[in-house]
């Protein structure tokens, strides 16, 4: 009997992959284990439309069940795998048993760093990556009307909007000194910060955090400078972590995330990794890469699915990225690291404006905020490394 193809990770990557497989015309058996519960649903929205409320359970699904039947595609949900033996090609479960495999795709994901501070372990210290983070967050919510929030990344400035939304005080602490600023330029960080002060959000910024407050119950956060900032709800949003326990207990290589080629392919013969998860070598910037990203987890996936078959090509993609904070989206094409000049067109007053990063003449990225088709334009501007034509047609094209 030939052994299964089999997916670890039962997230937008691990089903992207299973999905592709079929599609490929892989009529084999396929497996695919998730640690979780459910069937594969969407990360994006738990931040904001389904923490509001305004999206229930079955479209947060990505696939209903019907579709794993009709595709035979056997889905072991709330299922974790503890090990790997590259040489015998098996895994073993936590259950004791184990399952062969002829080809081996990694979609493990991320899970959410955790802050080594005192108090940490309190009531109402919570982080917000799974759907199971989000029955406690909602509670919370209805019980308190001071919320601290740790971290002015994506996940922490978009949980703002909507603790803002539901009409409780907003506190949001950061390091660094302005939000966002590991992936914006000074000017994006700068109108977020003034949206959020608009709808009544209180920055802390460039101050680290002392200690969270409360026994049993967080009560409140302690800054460095001592300041008390009062939460009954804090929430630890101070980024990612990527999960690679199983490779490195396999021998496999670890390199800011599960270390891949080109094609996805790890060293080992047969195991692959795609996803928040991998890193990969990038010709396009010099460098390797690990993206967070819904695009990198379906576009990687299918490059990984594709190795898996035996059609392998090099995954070298413009990456892209959006947060959506109240009404205002921002939508990112490309990657600004190495920028030494910036060009902005529209009028950020107006609330739709575009932002260009340049190394010399080179564009690297642009900004886009409630300027959809800008956004589009510099995804097809930089896919062909085309000589940019400066962000105004950018801007216009919004």
């Amino acid at each position: 009997m030939t052994a299964p193809f089999l997916i670890i990770g039962a997230g937008q990557a691990g089903l992207k992959a299973a999905e592709t497989l079929r599609h490929a015309g892989y009529d084999g058996d396929l497996v695919l284990i998730g640690d979780e519960p459910q069937l594969p649903y969407q990360r994006p929205p738990l931040s904001k439309a389904y923490l509001k409320g305004e999206m229930d359970d079955e479209r947060l699904l990505l696939r209903p069940q019907a579709y794993f039947d009709t595709a035979s595609i056997e889905v072991r949900a709330g299922t974790c795998a503890v090990r790997i033996d590259p040489a015998a090609h098996r895994v073993e479960l936590a259950d004791g048993s184990r399952l062969a495999y002829r080809r081996l795709l990694l979609a493990t994901g991320t899970r959410a760093r955790q802050l080594p501070i005192a108090g940490a372990d309190r009531a109402g210290v919570l982080t917000l990556r799974t759907i199971a983070d989000i029955a406690p967050i909602r509670a919370a919510l209805d019980a308190v009307e001071d919320v601290a929030i740790i971290g002015g990344g994506y996940i922490g400035m978009e949980f703002a909007a909507v603790a803002a939304d539901f009409g409780r005080r907003v506190t949001v602490i950061e390091a660094r000194p302005r939000v966002l600023e590991r992936s914006v330029a000074p000017q994006i960080s700068a109108w977020f910060e003034a949206l959020h002060r608009a709808r009544g959000v209180r920055l802390a910024l460039g101050t680290g955090v002392a200690r969270i407050l409360g026994d049993p119950a967080a009560t409140g956060v302690e800054l460095a400078d001592g300041t008390i900032i009062p939460a009954g709800l804090v929430l630890v949003a101070v980024g990612a972590e990527p999960v690679t326990g199983l490779a490195a207990g396999a021998g496999l290589a670890v390199d800011d995330g599960i270390a891949v080629d080109a094609c996805c392919r790890t060293a080992a013969p047969d195991i692959y990794a795609a996803g928040d998860c991998a890193s990969f070598p990038s010709a396009r910037y010099g460098r390797r890469l690990r993206l967070e990203s819904v695009q990198n987890a379906v576009d990687q996936a299918r490059a990984a699915a594709a190795a898996m078959v035996g059609d392998a090509v090099a995954y070298d993609p413009v990456p892209w990225f959006w947060s959506d904070q109240y009404d205002a989206k921002l939508q990112i094409a490309g990657l600004s690291t190495g920028y030494d000049r910036t060009e902005i067109d529209g009028d950020p007053d107006s609330g739709s404006f575009a932002l260009a990063y340049y190394a010399g003449d080179r564009l690297l990225a642009v900004d886009a905020v409630n300027a959809p088709r800008a956004h589009m334009l510099a995804r097809r501007t930089l896919a062909a490394d085309a000589p940019a034509s400066g962000p105004a047609s950018l801007a216009r094209a919004g």
